[in-house]
């Protein structure tokens, strides 16, 4: 087993973060470009939030392939090539010029970038001894963060000073350039036993987490917090790209770097769930989420951008309580139960733009606020029933 520090556990870690990168990159580049592509196409809010909502889909579906996938024909297999695949449907973007046909490519692209979250800590699992993983997975989600950054800053500049063309010929270059010094690092894995799969097995252990109340409550709440949560952050580049703020790609983009309030929550949360239940915890996280909103409503562009921190900040406190708390109560098939949290986390993703749409075109970014607070308000809702009933 490869142990941490070795000179494996920096190629291998190193690989993972820079694969996350790319996964994360990929997938939150056009967010600052939504509203150019309203304009572009002549589409509606709505219809431009598809271009995200359509590969955050196919991304929540593909888990339930890859996994299992992953134990018959090897992990390091799918990373590599769904990784390449990635690349090239960014640059294929380039060439794109029907609404259509950008929904089409984006959808193929949710699935492939699938690939490497359904099985990269499953990899880590295979291949590290128990202190060299909880190194790593520490960061490998820190890298999740810095993607989702680095996706919308470089498509927002990108976009700002070639279109939107030259933000995806942007991120497919540097996708293709990661992707070789990710064939590269990563080691030959050396502990995998490939296993038969086996569909009647897979469905019964999805259905028993299903019927657990404990993490049925938790893929609702991680779920429904994304639903609200990034889809907040497509709807106030629109916000933000109107009067009296006017801002360009460049800007919208660089308005991501408030998820480095996500980054902090991460980090805190565990020192937080040593003190605090994590049912409280993350409870904490959706009241802070909840604070935060109130904040945007301010018609201050600093204040605004600090409540996009406090909500950052908030958000991943409780996501990051959720899925922790997914991995402890599930009984067995701990894989199959993390990767049922996860097709919830982006399926609500790529649903809520369809609730937010209507109070959008009634009341602007105060309608949203509104659908926010009457969502979270049933998360915090469902945070209070397993903190009642598991408290000891």
């Amino acid at each position: 087993m490869i142990e941490a520090y070795s000179r494996d556990w920096w190629r291998a870690t190193l690989a993972l973060c820079l694969g996350s990168f790319i996964v994360f990159v990929n997938l939150y580049a056009v967010q600052p470009l939504l509203p150019e592509l309203r304009l572009e196409f002549g589409v509606s809010t709505l219809e431009a939030s598809l271009v995200m909502s359509a590969a955050l889909v196919t991304l929540a579906c593909s888990l339930l392939i890859f996994g299992p996938l992953s134990d018959a024909i090897g992990r390091d297999r799918i990373m590599r090539f769904t990784l390449l695949a990635t690349a090239l449907c960014s640059l294929s973007l380039m060439f794109v010029d029907d609404f259509t046909l950008l929904l089409i490519v984006r959808a193929l692209q949710g699935m492939v970038l699938g690939g490497l979250p359904a099985v990269a800590i499953a990899w880590m699992g295979d291949e590290f001894d128990h202190r060299a993983l909880m190194l790593a997975v520490g960061f490998y989600i820190s890298a999740n963060t810095l993607g989702g950054i680095g996706g919308r800053v470089l498509g927002g500049f990108a976009g700002e000073y070639g279109g939107w063309h030259a933000s995806f010929m942007a991120v497919g270059l540097l996708s293709v350039a990661c992707v070789a010094i990710f064939w590269w690092l990563l080691p030959r894995a050396g502990h995998f036993e490939s296993r038969p799969f086996r569909l009647k097995i897979a469905l019964q252990a999805l259905a028993d987490h299903l019927r657990n109340p404990l993490l049925l409550s938790a893929y609702l709440i991680g779920g429904l917090n994304f639903f609200i949560f990034i889809n907040q952050y497509s709807y106030i580049t629109f916000r933000l790209h109107e009067a009296p703020y006017s801002l360009s790609m460049q800007w919208l983009g660089m308005i991501f770097v408030t998820y480095l309030g996500g980054t902090f929550g991460s980090a805190l949360s565990g020192r937080l769930s040593q003190r605090l239940p994590q049912p409280m915890c993350m409870m904490l996280g959706i009241l802070i989420l909840m604070g935060g909103t109130l904040v945007t409503l301010s018609a201050s562009l600093p204040i605004i951008l600090l409540g996009l921190v406090i909500n950052a900040f908030g958000f991943f406190v409780c996501h990051s309580m959720a899925s922790s708390w997914v991995g402890r109560q599930a009984t067995h098939s701990r894989g199959s139960a993390t990767a049922l949290y996860l097709v919830f986390y982006y399926l609500g993703a790529s649903l809520g733009g369809f609730y937010l749409e209507p109070f959008w075109a009634m009341a602007g970014w105060q309608g949203v606020a509104l659908a926010s607070w009457l969502v979270l308000l049933g998360t915090l809702s469902l945070t209070l029933w397993l903190w009642r009933h598991t408290a000891p």
